[in-house]
Order: structure tokens, then C-alpha cells, then sequence
């Protein structure tokens, strides 16, 4: 029986987590699951017998694969030194599933109430690593992006994403030794890294995945669902309940951001009667908590407050969103961010009569300045952003010109499709 919805996003932590503590590896985990849930597929193609839960079948698989390569490994290595001894018995002292728990076995009240993903989220951000590599090793082993996926987020090359994964393994494996989650005190300390990760899952999804096929393309979905966990573990956590606000927020109005074609839609185009109400309240109850804290997340979820509570694009409080991503830039001064308040402060002056041409001008040579010496990522917006300038103080050949570039490069449907239809050509 196929898997249902949101099934294996649910499992695959679960295994994972089971077989690391069991293996002791987290880079074995991945391997033996990877090779249970192989096996699962070919068990539901051959029509065998229904499995019942998903995540027990496939770690109990994984579990006897891995009990059978120990056995032969400890044979190979007891029976090198004796190769000339025809009397060795090589199935004297058999590795045992009682050996394997004893080598690491996980003490229940750390583990008591933490979820799957989120525990294994807290290993990989081991203080034992540079904040790079605890970035890789979450965003590949916990939350499951690809490597261009989190060489693009980062903005690095993806040979040194790649990398950094390996040497992140390594280094975890070297420092620590056998799997293990970290208690409540080392947990409050990684907290940080944590929510950051959890950020950077979202975000790859907000950007890539506009109209998500299933539950296993919406990454966004699973960036909430660990958040919840997020905000269960840390209820009080003005940062935790920023994040939840965010993510909240930005799946409430993705509904809007893709034309029944499947084109995208700038934002003054967007039909706000489609957004997510439920999840928009449930949003701004969080980033209204969150408000009490100073952080990043605390300040990303005013802004997404902002956003998504203005009756109409023209009646957005652009001037306090300009305040408020300079206040973010001071506190998390990435190139995204400077690209934000870029063009909300554009917004602002194009919403105010008598503003002075030249302050545009000014954001255009920040915005072009970007373009050419920015990461990969935010260069792509802030192409977007002075092609949309363009568009919109009436340098029609100028915009035309630039959305006709960038439909070559942008690799998101949707917005490819948004860039041709700015640039006067029709689809494919």
C-alpha cells in the first residue's frame, strides 16, 4: 500500500534516530535507512505482506542488515591474525543486539518528549563543529535538502557544501564517538543553530517551491512541522515562536503567489481572498508573542506581521517595514536582507507623492552593486527587484530587456514563467 501523505517525512527521522543510537553512527543511520526504505519499496512492488508502520518495519529491517555486516566484519577482523590456524572457530563470541544497545544506549528520560527530527536536529548542531559545518550536516541529515539545495542557501560552490558535509560527519564521529542526544543544558545552548537551520529549510522551500506537487516536494510543510516541535520543546522562546510565525505566515499566503497557470504573480497582483485565514491568525498569535524579544526571528515575524495584515498591497506600512529590516540588518547582516529593505524602501518611495527621485536612484545602484557582487541567491533578487523597478516607473524595454535574461536563468517554473510574460514571451 503506498505511502500516505506526510508517512515518510514522519518516519524517516524516527529510523534514523533509532538506528543511530543502535549503530551508534549517525552517518551508518542514514546509510542502513536509505537501505530499509529501498527494501520497503521493493516489498510494496512485489506485493508483499501490507506494512503496518512504516517507520518500525524499516528500522527492524535496517537493524538486522546492519547486526549482519557487524557479524561479518568482527569475523574478518578475528580472523586476520589466525588466517594460519586451521582450529579458530569464527563463530565464537557473535556480535549480539544486546552488545550493539550496550556500546550507546540512549538514557530514556533525555529522550522522553523530544521529537524524532528535533533530536536529531540538536546532535547535528554540535558545538564540536564550526557553525558552517553544523549548517550542512542539519540541513542534509535532518532536514533533507539536496546539496545545491543548501550550497544555493548558503551561497557557497557545491563542492564545498559537499565538503563540508563529509568533514562535519568526520568531525562529530572524531569528537563525540558514539551517537548520543545531548542533555537539556547542551540542548539550550545549540538552540540557536537549531532555529537558524529550521529557517534555512523554509526559506529553500519558500524560494524554490512555490505550488508544492505533494507532501514530499513541500518542504515548507515539514519547516512547520518541526517548528511546532520547536515551540512544544521551548514554549517561551521568543525566537522559537518568531520562526513558527514566520513559516505560519508565509505558507498562509503562498495560496496567492501562483496564477491558476502556473505563473507567479508579483505582489501588488496577489488575491489576498485566497490566503490561509486559519493560518494567518495562528501566525500573527505567534509573532505577536514573539514581539517581546529583540532577535532575528522575533524581528523577521513583525515584518511578516506587517505583510500579512495589510488589507491591500498599496495600504502596506512600507516605512515601518524599512524600519524594522534596518533593525534586522544590524542584527543578522546577510546579503538577503540588505536586498529586503532595498526594495521595501523603493516600495515606500514609489507609495509617497513628492518622494525625491534621486533617493531611487540610490537604491538602484545599492540593488545593481548587489547584482554583481552578491551571493548567488541574492543576486537573483535583486535582478528581480531592478527589473521590477523598471517595469514600474515606466523603462518598459529596460525591464523587458532584464526579465528576458533572467528567464534563461531562474530555475523556479513559476517565476520563470512570471519573467517570461514581463518579457512579452509565451511559455513553453
Amino acid at each position: 500500500m503506498p505511502l500516505a501523505p506526510g508517512e515518510f517525512e514522519e518516519a524517516w527521522p524516527r529510523i534514523v534516530r533509532a538506528l543511530a543510537s543502535f549503530t551508534g553512527s549517525l552517518d551508518e543511520a542514514e546509510e542502513y535507512a536509505a537501505e530499509a526504505v529501498a527494501r520497503a519499496a521493493a516489498h510494496e512492488r512485489a506485493g508483499g505482506v501490507t506494512i503496518e508502520s512504516y517507520a518500525a518495519w524499516c528500522t527492524s529491517v535496517a537493524k538486522r542488515a546492519w547486526l549482519d555486516d557487524a557479524r561479518r566484519r568482527s569475523v574478518e577482523r578475528r580472523l586476520a591474525p589466525e588466517l594460519a590456524r586451521p582450529d579458530v572457530d569464527p563463530t565464537s563470541d557473535p556480535v549480539t543486539e544486546r552488545t550493539v544497545m550496550d556500546a550507546d544506549d540512549l538514557s530514556a528520560h533525555v529522550l522522553e518528549g523530544l521529537d524524532d527530527r528535533l533530536a536529531l536536529l540538536f546532535v547535528a548542531c554540535d558545538e564540536a563543529l564550526s557553525p558552517a559545518s553544523r549548517m550542512v550536516l542539519a540541513l542534509r541529515v535532518v532536514c533533507g535538502l539536496t546539496v545545491p539545495e543548501i550550497a544555493g542557501h548558503l551561497g557557497v560552490q557545491e563542492t564545498a557544501a559537499a565538503a563540508r558535509l563529509t568533514r562535519a560527519k568526520r568531525a562529530l564521529s572524531e569528537a563525540r564517538g558514539a551517537f548520543h542526544v545531548p542533555d537539556a543544558t547542551e540542548r539550550g545552548r545549540r538552540l540557536p543553530v537549531v532555529i537558524a537551520c529550521v529557517s534555512g529549510m523554509f526559506t529553500v522551500g519558500h524560494r524554490t517551491v512555490l505550488d508544492p506537487a505533494d507532501a514530499l516536494a513541500d518542504t515548507g510543510r515539514q519547516a512547520l512541522f518541526i517548528a511546532d516541535a520547536l515551540v512544544a520543546a521551548y514554549p517561551h522562546d521568543t525566537e522559537a515562536r518568531g520562526l513558527r510565525a514566520v513559516i505560519r505566515l508565509g505558507l498562509a499566503r503562498r495560496p496567492g503567489r501562483v496564477a491558476p497557470d502556473g505563473t507567479g504573480l508579483a505582489l501588488h497582483e496577489v488575491d489576498r481572498r485566497r490566503w490561509d485565514r486559519g493560518l494567518l491568525a495562528a501566525g500573527l498569535d505567534d509573532a505577536t508573542f514573539a514581539a517581546a524579544g529583540d532577535g532575528r526571528f522575533a524581528i523577521e515575524a513583525a515584518i511578516a506581521g506587517l505583510h500579512s495584515s495589510a488589507p491591500t498591497f498599496e495600504r502596506t506600512d512600507w516605512a515601518r517595514i524599512v524600519q524594522l529590516y534596518g533593525a534586522l540588518e544590524q542584527r543578522w547582516p546577510s546579503p538577503s536582507v540588505r536586498v529586503a529593505r532595498l526594495v521595501a524602501t523603493a516600495q515606500a518611495l514609489l507609495a509617497t507623492p513628492g518622494s525625491e527621485p534621486d533617493d531611487l536612484v540610490e537604491v538602484e545602484r545599492e540593488l545593481t552593486s548587489l547584482e554583481t557582487h552578491a551571493p548567488a541567491y541574492a543576486r537573483r533578487d535583486a535582478s528581480l527587484a531592478l527589473a521590477d523597478l523598471e517595469w514600474r516607473t515606466g523603462r518598459r524595454e529596460h525591464a523587458t530587456a532584464r526579465y528576458r535574461d533572467l528567464a534563461e536563468v531562474v530555475a523556479v517554473e513559476p517565476l520563470r514563467r512570471f519573467c517570461l510574460k514581463r518579457a512579452g514571451l509565451t511559455p513553453p
